[in-house]
C-alpha cells in the first residue's frame, strides 16, 4: 500500500472494511476467497494473486515455525508406512 500512497483509511473507503485492512496489515487475518474478489476489484489484478500471497505467507510461516517443522518432520512417508 505504501509505494501506491494508501492508508488504511483510504483502502476502508474503497470498500474493504477498516478492521480486515487491519487485521491483514498486521499479519492478524488471512486473505479469504471474498477478501482476495475485493481486493482485486480494487487493485485490478486477480483473486488468484492474493490467494497465492496468502498461499505463500501460509506456506513460509509452516517453513519456519519450530513447532510445525516438528511436526512435519514426524510423518510417515507413504513408502516407508507400507
Amino acid at each position: 500500500m505504501q509505494p501506491m500512497g494508501l492508508t488504511q483509511a483510504a483502502l476502508a473507503a474503497m470498500g474493504v472494511q477498516r478492521k480486515h485492512v487491519n487485521g491483514l496489515c498486521n499479519n492478524r487475518r488471512n486473505v479469504t476467497a471474498a477478501t482476495a474478489l475485493i481486493l482485486a476489484r480494487v487493485f485490478g489484478n486477480s483473486p488468484d494473486f492474493w490467494l497465492n500471497v496468502q498461499r505463500r505467507s501460509d506456506l513460509w510461516e509452516a517453513m519456519n515455525s519450530p513447532r510445525e517443522r516438528a511436526r512435519i518432520a514426524r510423518a510417515t512417508p507413504l513408502r516407508a508406512a507400507a
